[in-house]
């Protein structure tokens, strides 16, 4: 007896395939949303991933840098890197869009100069429901463009100790 259509079919898609054993690749772009929130166990998996990807490009301001394979993109903007810096995660956005990027996801400007007079930087603290490391410090959103990154803006997850906080609003005092 022929097998229908339906029945093979049926049979194809019972299968066991390849792509069902393969890991989903990171989300950077969600990652820099803070989506999730910042954590140092989903910093070191993204990180790790990353590591398979692509050779760093360290050369960025101590950030290490990662080409993905292929460009990301949403809500209109596209990245082509992910970014690792210190206790932020992100990607770097094609375009200076820092204003851009702020209006979208509901950043406010930045009132700290000591990142550089030139620097255009935006940031969101999040909920406090989301603030999985509240006693050690903030985690924001941040949006941040700068001549050393031309053509380019840092989008990304950020966690601030509350020591480097408070260091980074002293010496903003000390510099008026």
């Amino acid at each position: 007896m022929p097998i229908l259509p339906s029945a093979a079919l049926a049979l194809l898609l019972a299968s066991p395939t390849a792509s069902t054993d393969e890991p989903a690749a990171p989300d950077f772009f969600a990652a820099a949303l803070c989506q999730p929130p910042y954590s140092m166990d989903n910093a070191t998996a993204l990180y790790e991933a990353a590591e398979k990807l692509a050779k760093p490009d360290t050369s960025n301001l101590g950030a290490a840098t990662y080409r993905l394979p292929a460009p990301i993109s949403r809500d209109g903007f596209v990245a082509s890197d992910a970014v690792f810096a210190g206790s932020a995660v992100g990607v770097l956005v094609d375009g200076e869009v820092a204003a851009r990027l702020a209006e979208r996801y509901g950043l406010v400007a930045e009132t700290s100069h000591l990142l550089g007079a030139s620097s255009l930087g935006f940031s969101r603290p999040l909920p406090d429901e989301q603030q999985g490391m509240k006693d050690l410090g903030l985690i924001s959103i941040v949006a941040r463009q700068s001549p050393a990154m031309p053509g380019r803006t840092l989008l990304a997850c950020e966690f601030v100790s509350n020591e480097d906080r408070e260091a980074m609003e002293e010496l903003e005092k000390s510099s008026r």
